[in-house]
């Protein structure tokens, strides 16, 4: 029986392709959904486990342990990836959703400081390394995966669905921490509301496994297996080094500008322009909606256009338009604030949606998951689950509320100059396994 080329979809992968689209975008929204409650609540973590006579010192101790979670995650993607190159992408990603779903609930059952102490503080950091690791290989898991089932003149458009999972995720984070804030209100949500986010991520867990029982391995990575066999990381990095920490930094405006513009900015409006939770996560959650309707489409035309000039558009967006859209959120109006992080989102958006694509055609089939994870959890974990706690800090130091863009806006020149060292790769088939040269 004749196989099908790979990369040509055919009325018996359609079915396949669709459930594992819909299995990586469900997984996603868990794995985003808990990192996005942490983040907009970090104002009030930081009072619980954190408490100080100064509110800035709170805020500070509960990004760093945000800051933690991220920086767990290139270890993630280090040992998730290699189980996804060894084991199979399904096994990994099953392990991702459990391990993320479990430290989901315990977070929302944990003792506060004023109950056990500091144990409290230790139990959070832990948990939130376990988080860090489970979500260091959920991401580019199940884009890989999905980029190795799709048709290569379609791959931005099926690769995608995990980032709008991601989107979804940090939506329903922000709305639902929105809609708990306004319903409680300040003071039951100070006692026991803030448990509620957690304790509802465990029920999407259970989606999560259900969906993900369901997934089709790749049907790549064993043709990959026969003509070179699985590297270690270290002569993945020594091989394709190069392509990594090209990667690396064209995710920079990606890592640092969005959790800057979203998760810092949500504690900025609450913390120095004194809007309240509700409001700031209200404006979030409108931004992250439309978000998600400009990644489908910067996709859908990444598979025309290539993947390069979408990232380059909203690299050199960043660099011209980040200080009037800061300006903006610095006003009284609840409607100018929205404008102004809604251009962010678009510009997010824009760059965003040709990376999973692109991540699924950097690297050879029987090492992507290992290169590919470690290069996007070291930008995202380390560059960007830092970038609250950094600007936190500077502004603090300085005095000076525009810092966040000044740092956004190196992050995009970093990005721009490590773009051009990158290939075009739409177009590219999956299968590849010979060494990028």
């Amino acid at each position: 029986m004749t196989r099908p080329a790979p990369g040509i979809a055919t009325a018996s992968t359609a079915e396949p392709l669709r459930r594992n689209v819909l299995a990586g975008a469900v997984g996603s929204v868990l794995e985003w959904y808990d990192f996005a409650v942490y983040g907009y609540l970090a104002p009030i973590i930081g009072k619980l486990f954190f408490p100080s006579d100064d509110p800035v010192a709170s805020l500070l101790a509960a990004f760093g342990v945000f800051a933690i979670g991220f920086a767990a995650r290139p270890v993630g993607g280090a040992l998730l990836g290699y189980l996804g190159d060894r084991a199979g992408r399904k096994p990994a990603l099953m392990v991702s959703v459990l391990t993320m779903g479990v430290a989901t609930f315990l977070i929302g059952v944990l003792p506060t400081y004023e109950r056990i102490g500091a144990a409290a503080a230790v139990a959070l950091v832990v948990l939130r390394i376990a988080e860090g690791i489970s979500v260091g290989g959920e991401f580019t898991g199940a884009i890989v995966l999905l980029a190795e089932h799709a048709p290569s003149d379609r791959r931005g458009s099926y690769a995608i669905w995990p980032e709008v999972g991601c989107m979804v995720g940090f939506l329903l984070g922000s709305g639902i921490g929105a809609l708990t804030s306004t319903l409680l209100g300040p003071e039951r949500m100070l006692a026991w509301g803030w448990r509620v986010p957690f304790l509802l991520g465990a029920t999407i867990a259970i989606w999560g496994i259900v969906f993900r029982s369901q997934m089709t391995e790749s049907p790549l990575l064993e043709e990959a297996r026969k003509t070179a066999p699985q590297a270690s990381l270290r002569s993945v990095l020594l091989s394709h080094g190069s392509i990594v920490a090209r990667f690396v930094g064209v995710l920079f405006t990606a890592g640092i500008g969005f959790y800057t513009m979203f998760i810092y900015a949500a504690a900025y409006l609450t913390e120095h322009m004194h809007v309240s939770t509700a409001r700031a996560l209200d404006i979030n959650s409108a931004c992250l909606f439309l978000m998600i309707g400009v990644l489908i489409a910067a996709a859908v035309l990444s598979d025309r256009l290539g993947r390069k000039p979408l990232i380059y558009a909203a690299n050199l967006g960043m660099l011209a338009l980040s200080w009037p859209l800061w300006w903006l959120m610095r006003q009284e109006s609840l409607f100018v604030i929205f404008l102004g992080q809604a251009g962010f989102g678009i510009l997010f958006a824009v760059g965003f949606g040709s990376i999973p694509a692109l991540m699924g055609e950097l690297l050879p089939t029987q090492v992507r998951c290992t290169g590919i994870g470690v290069a996007y959890n070291v930008a995202i974990g380390l560059f960007g689950g830092t970038a609250p706690l950094i600007v936190t800090y500077l502004v603090a130091r300085t005095g000076d509320d525009f810092t966040p863009v000044y740092y956004v806006m190196g992050a995009a020149v970093v990005s721009l100059v490590s773009l051009l060292g990158l290939p075009e790769t739409a177009g590219r088939s999956a299968a590849w396994s010979h060494p990028q040269r």
